[in-house]
């Protein structure tokens, strides 16, 4: 996905780069007031966006990813993680920190309807889009709302749940980081006078927080965070954060560092056609490990952690086959503008999020029925689902089935499940009451929590690959990369480990959390 808070700030810099070139200073910190508790080996998360398996293994086979094959050789690899849905950053990152599912840590999808202050929710999917729901509000959902209000209380992050061991921990450019220190974050002078931005944010931090140009603490990285460079939200800045961490023997006991430039090669030139961008992301790497007496060193002083947050699936170029209109197949109802407030006579909402959408009906007289009997002949789409009580339904090419938590059949995770009807619209298969998933891998589990992630009356529709979905003002990528969906091709990324023989209890990101805690602890 396109990197929310990157897309904003482009968006800005293409009204104000004149001003903000004058009026802009960025934010350097000092690690001298930091009092850091070093851990014994100390846990660090390089988060590479869109990085998937068969493109990373050509690129080491073609002597294109050094860094990446020397993890691999001194560590553990896994191929096949799965990913939260839908496979969108901003709730794979939430799944990450929580150790939770969407129903549990309420970060529904990049874009989705808040039923309690009745607007759509963008954390930034498109320039379009931004243009229309305002940057002002984008920044503040992104920023602000996303960690302190969007993200429940009732769930602690990783840096909470260190702090609350006396342990210290640091975020260097993640879009989610809530901690437990407080931060105030300073935006230009004239984005405030314009009424673009708010003068100023107040969040909540882990004990080293990076945020490109608005937190930084390596002073040398003003060259990476220049206006042209998305003021910092890029590759090569937060390797120097980490490599600044490193040179000053300031690593906490866990840090997470996020890489985001593969994503937007991924998205332009598709999931095959981008070796580019993962040789860029090794260099990155290795500026990294080139701050120890070697990479052997490396090994031994640290456990590192890499890994992909969602894959990408090819999108067709037939622009009128690829893409799957969602307001033309709508439009005989009156669907929600998303450059206005929600009016009483809008029956729909539409929240898309690439290669899956929620559809929100706010009108009585249109049923969750009445909007799946347009789509159930659509040859496109891997399935539609809704719930009903504490019933899951779902309906793919003529096939129907139902199910909902607990009852007689168990998956690979130990969940339990009842189910009825045509287990194929899933690709699920049963043998002797285990569950087996196919093409949608931890399929029940993902799906249960999107439909449970937050109230409204709505159903989901996700995209086979080859297709994307469009409404007003939203991404396309034909001929290109895009995700979303919960098909294997968007879920499945790659996971690197080195330093420790402990490895986790699934290959799924949700049990990444207990796993990463006892590595702090160890």
């Amino acid at each position: 996905m396109l990197y929310t808070i990157i897309i904003a700030f482009f968006f800005i810099i293409g009204i104000l780069s004149i001003f903000l070139i004058k009026s802009f200073k960025p934010d350097v910190q000092s690690l001298g007031g930091k009092q850091m508790t070093h851990s014994a080996k100390p846990v660090v998360l390089l988060i590479i966006d869109s990085l998937m398996d068969k493109p990373l293994q050509k690129a080491i086979e073609e002597g294109r990813a050094p860094a990446f094959q020397f993890l691999i050789d001194n560590g553990y690899y896994d191929s096949n993680m799965i990913s939260s849905y839908p496979t969108m950053s901003v709730t794979i990152d939430s799944t990450l920190l929580t150790g939770t599912y969407s129903d549990k840590h309420r970060v529904p999808a990049l874009v989705w309807y808040n039923e309690k202050e009745k607007r759509l929710v963008s954390y930034g999917s498109a320039k379009e889009e931004i243009l229309k729901l305002g940057v002002k509000n984008i920044l503040e959902d992104s920023i602000v709302n996303l960690n302190a209000h969007h993200l429940s209380r009732d769930v602690n992050t990783i840096h909470e749940a260190a702090a609350s061991k006396g342990l210290q921990s640091a975020s260097i450019n993640a879009l989610l980081y809530r901690g437990t220190e407080k931060k105030t974050l300073r935006l230009p002078t004239i984005m405030a006078k314009l009424n673009v931005a708010p003068k100023k944010l107040q969040v909540e931090t882990p004990t080293l927080f990076s945020y490109g140009a608005l937190a930084q603490f390596n002073p040398k990285n003003n060259k990476n965070n220049n206006i042209w460079d998305g003021f910092g939200f890029n590759d090569k800045f937060s390797a120097q954060e980490l490599k600044y961490f490193i040179q000053h023997e300031t690593v906490p006991a866990f840090t997470i560092a996020y890489f985001s430039d593969l994503d937007k090669m991924v998205h332009k030139k598709g999931p095959v056609n981008h070796l580019k961008g993962i040789e860029d992301a090794d260099k990155q790497l290795q500026e990294i490990f080139n701050s120890f007496d070697s990479w052997e060193e490396a090994v031994k002083e640290v456990v590192w952690i890499v890994m992909g947050d969602s894959g990408q699936a090819e999108i067709g170029k037939d622009k009128k086959e690829s893409l799957i209109d969602l307001k033309s197949k709508l439009g005989m109802y009156k669907i929600h503008k998303i450059t206005e407030s929600v009016k009483q006579e809008d029956q729909l909402v539409l929240a898309v999020n690439e290669r899956m959408a929620f559809i929100y009906s706010l009108d009585e007289q249109v049923t969750l029925e009445d909007i799946v009997n347009k789509f159930k002949d659509d040859h496109r789409l891997n399935f539609i689902a809704w719930k009903s009580g504490s019933n899951v339904n779902v309906v793919a090419n003529g096939k129907k089935m139902n199910f909902h938590l607990g009852g007689d059949f168990k998956d690979e995770y130990h969940q339990s499940w009842s189910l009825e009807g045509d287990l194929s619209a899933l690709d699920l298969t049963l043998k002797n009451k285990q569950i087996f998933f196919g093409k949608y891998p931890d399929a029940l589990a993902r799906l249960h929590s999107s439909l449970h992630s937050h109230s409204g009356n709505y159903i989901i529709v996700d995209a086979k690959p080859g297709f994307e979905f469009v409404g007003e003002g939203t991404p396309v990528h034909l001929g290109g990369g895009s995700h979303g969906s919960i098909h294997e091709k968007d879920s499945i990324v790659p996971l690197i480990v080195a330093g420790t023989d402990k490895r986790p209890a699934h290959s799924r990101i949700v049990d990444l959390y207990p796993w990463i805690l006892q590595l702090m602890h160890q």
